[in-house]
């Protein structure tokens, strides 16, 4: 198939993608893969008294995935009460694929970034080592805080997807360790990789701008595709920290938007 633009948006298959199509951009990316695990509640009783996602605070030295919290899902038309996330660990990038992935993944051009990460990530390490001894125990001891009522036998571990972080080239480290999402793009804007992990709902508008910013700015103009934009995002291109007023406004259009209170 051929076509003029391509948008490798698939999870923690999007390396291989990206290393596939050979672009020069995409030289010296890795991942480094880790399993969500969650403890999931069933109980009809239990899961009606709870309606929201409710974070914690990470404990003292967890990277930034670990902030624990109490989320309510609904799972195959089932309402679902989960808490979590601890780490796990598998050498697949995505919850169905290969025991190979991992190493697949390693060429020439990223083998000094995967070392570097492996050097100067000793915390993480010993992080989900810790977590991969946790017993079913220990992970409800966690939950006690949150829950101290909760019954062990309402709780049973769910396995979740597969956050394949990414491990970036660097020219004065040699590569490290990205928490957040990050797009790639080939130099003459055909195609762009969104790789890292979480790239969800709660920052999927902002990287459909990144997409349009990266490979179609000649589009956002008045004359083109800019008026549309400011239409559906009338803060685009406002600086809601320096203006104010602008910032109220589009505050109380959303309260109204969600039917909720402006505060």
């Amino acid at each position: 198939m051929t076509t003029k633009f391509v948008f490798l948006g698939a999870g923690g298959g999007a390396l291989p993608l990206l290393q596939k199509a050979g672009i020069p951009e995409g030289r010296g990316y890795g991942g480094f893969p880790v399993s969500g695990i969650w403890l999931r509640c069933d109980d009809a009783e239990i899961n009606k008294r709870h309606h929201a996602k409710v974070y914690g605070k990470a404990a003292v030295g967890s990277p930034p995935m670990s902030v624990p919290h109490l989320d309510t899902r609904v799972i195959g038309g089932q309402h679902s009460l989960l808490f979590g996330p601890y780490a796990g660990f598998s050498t697949k990038f995505l919850k169905h694929g290969s025991l190979l992935d991992l190493f697949e993944s390693v060429r020439p051009a990223n083998i000094e970034p995967l070392l570097s990460v492996a050097r100067d990530n000793f915390d993480l390490t010993e992080y989900l080592i810790g977590q991969l001894l946790q017993s079913k125990s220990h992970r409800l001891a966690t939950l006690d805080e949150y829950y101290p009522e909760a019954k062990p036998d309402d709780w049973k571990l769910q396995v979740a997807g597969q956050h394949v972080q990414i491990i970036k080239p660097d020219v004065t480290r040699g590569g490290f360790l990205e928490f957040g999402t990050e797009l790639v793009a080939a130099a003459d804007r055909s195609l762009v990789a969104l790789l890292g992990a979480s790239p969800g709902a709660s920052t999927a508008a902002f990287i459909s701008i990144g997409v349009l910013e990266k490979c179609f700015p000649d589009e956002l103009t008045p004359a083109g595709w800019l008026p549309k934009l400011k239409e559906i995002i009338p803060s685009y291109g406002i600086s809601l920290i320096d203006d104010a007023d602008f910032l109220r406004h589009v505050r109380a259009d959303t309260a109204a938007v969600l039917q909720v209170e402006n505060v």
